[in-house]
């Protein structure tokens, strides 16, 4: 499962609209390789359901996860700061052993 901040779902909602997107889009959330730990974090709208994807929901937000990813992320907050330390999406992965200091790719 991941879950969703309430800060995290306002900008979602903001988001959609703004970029025009439909109102049934997901949010993708995937792993790739990359970034100074390893691996990175990449999140996308999207309305295509894949075959292997994992669907979760919460707090009326749909994420779509692939079966890889989802090793890396189970038990993920997706937050949403708009901190004078950065503004952006922020994932709090129980699973990361560390994490590089711009906070955008992580190891386990």
């Amino acid at each position: 499962m991941i879950n969703v901040t309430d800060k995290a779902k306002s900008k979602i909602a903001e988001l959609l609209v703004a970029e025009g997107k439909p109102a049934e889009s997901g949010i993708r959330v995937s792993v790739k390789g990359g970034g100074c730990s390893g691996l990175m974090y990449d999140l996308n709208f999207d309305t295509e359901i894949q075959p292997a994807d994992q669907i979760f929901e919460d707090k009326g937000v749909r994420i779509l996860v692939d079966k890889k990813s989802l090793l890396y992320l189970l038990g993920t907050t997706l937050d949403f700061s708009d901190g004078l330390n950065g503004k952006g999406f922020q994932f709090i992965n129980p699973n990361a052993t560390r994490t590089c200091g711009c906070g955008e790719s992580f190891a386990v």
